[in-house]
Order: C-alpha cells, then sequence, then structure tokens
C-alpha cells in the first residue's frame, strides 16, 4: 500500500519503519502544512500528529475519499463531527487511543472485570498511568478510554484526575523518565484488592497495531474500531 503519514515525530518514524519492513511505501510525511497535499496518490493515511491538527487532516483524508487511521488523542471533542463527516461522504476511519494489540485484549479483560464487579460496591476503584515526560495531555486517551468502559459497567458516574470524589474514578497520572506507557487498574476493598495491569515495554507495538488497522481498513467503508480490527 502507499500510505501517507500524518505527524512524523518519534510515533511517525516507527510506523514508517514497520510499514516499510512489511512492503509498504510511504508516499508522504506531513507535519504541518496540509494545503498542498497530493491525496490523490495514497491508498491510507496514518494520523499522529497534534491534537490541533487531527481533526482537518482527517476531514481532508475523508473528503478525498483516503481511509484514515487516528492515534491522536486530545481532539475527541470533535470526533462525532469526523464519524458524521465520514457517514456522509462514504469515507472510511478508524480512531483508536491506543493501537497496541495488547492494549486492545486489555481493554477487554478491563470490561468484563468491571461486569463481574458491578455488584461488590465494598470494592473501591482506583487507576494510574504512567508516560514519558515528553508526553502533554493527562490522563492519556488510553486511561479515559479504560475508565469510560468501567462507568458503563458500574455505579460510577465519572472520572477525575487526581480528585478523590464520591461515584468518580480516581486516575492518578505520572510523568517519568522514558516509559512507553503502563496502566494499572485497582479493585479495592478492606479485606482484598484485585489489579490488572498492562506495560508497554517499548512504542513498537502501538506502531505496528496502527499499520496493522491501515491494512484492515484499506477498500473498506465506514467508522471501525480495533475490536473490529482484531474481531473482539
Amino acid at each position: 500500500m502507499k500510505i501517507a503519514l500524518f505527524g512524523y515525530g518519534k510515533m511517525g518514524k516507527m510506523i514508517e519503519k514497520i510499514a516499510l519492513e512489511r512492503g509498504h511505501t510511504i508516499v508522504a510525511k506531513i507535519e504541518v502544512d496540509t494545503l498542498n497535499v497530493n491525496f490523490s496518490d495514497m491508498d491510507v493515511a496514518i494520523d499522529f500528529s497534534m491534537p490541533k491538527a487531527a481533526f482537518d487532516n482527517i476531514s481532508n483524508c475523508i473528503k478525498n475519499r483516503v481511509p484514515v487511521v487516528s492515534g491522536t488523542t486530545g481532539w475527541l471533542d470533535q470526533y462525532e463531527k469526523a464519524v458524521s463527516l465520514c457517514n456522509e461522504e462514504k469515507g472510511a476511519f478508524i480512531y483508536a487511543s491506543n493501537f497496541s494489540l495488547g492494549v486492545n485484549v486489555f481493554f477487554e479483560l478491563n470490561a468484563y472485570l468491571s461486569r463481574m464487579m458491578q455488584n461488590l460496591k465494598q470494592y473501591q476503584i482506583s487507576m494510574e498511568e504512567i508516560h514519558h515526560t515528553q508526553k502533554l495531555d493527562a490522563p492519556s486517551g488510553t486511561a479515559i478510554t479504560l475508565a469510560e468502559d468501567i462507568i458503563a459497567n458500574s455505579s460510577y458516574k465519572q472520572w477525575k484526575l487526581s480528585e478523590k470524589e464520591k461515584d468518580a474514578i480516581t486516575i492518578t497520572s505520572k510523568r517519568e523518565g522514558n516509559i512507553p506507557g503502563t496502566h494499572v487498574v485497582n479493585y479495592t476493598s478492606q479485606v482484598d484488592s484485585i489489579e490488572i495491569k498492562h506495560t508497554a515495554h517499548n512504542r513498537k507495538g502501538f506502531a505496528l497495531g496502527a499499520v496493522i488497522a491501515a491494512e484492515w481498513l484499506y477498500k473498506k467503508e465506514g467508522v471501525y474500531s480495533m475490536k473490529d480490527v482484531l474481531g473482539l
């Protein structure tokens, strides 16, 4: 496939390396200027840009009939607009807060555990996420996805960053060293604790998942998620 990269930071470079290893061609590396882009030369686009650029990147791809995969976080107040546009234009779009194959299995495990625990009110739920110091948003998009899945299956109403509040899941965010990403979900009672944890050892898993998603999305129409890609 001919792949365009929107955003060419650490993730973009890792995606490029994996895409080339899998026999694909990189036809564009776009960091800022999206006005003079040759969309006709792309089979699919992968967006790991900045929050302020993501919606425009995605919209332009959809309008130009280029399937687009996005892992950019911090722009989701416009997600429904992107979904509506994709449906109107009969485009193809996947957004994921985390493309790691292991994390997406972890999402399913987290949702399943939350359903099992929903009637055990003696357990208090809290979360912790740890990332490298260059990560700007907090909590991480992955942590928000985990929290929202728990909220959908429990009596919790919201999540709060660092704050303890009734009916809220407390998320603690830490920024340390060069940690790719660690997420922990805790269920704690007076007598015991249950913990599930995912630890990324490097960024390769995120990049590989994004390329696999792009391969899966090519020549499709509609709005999908990594659950569709992985058949979960």
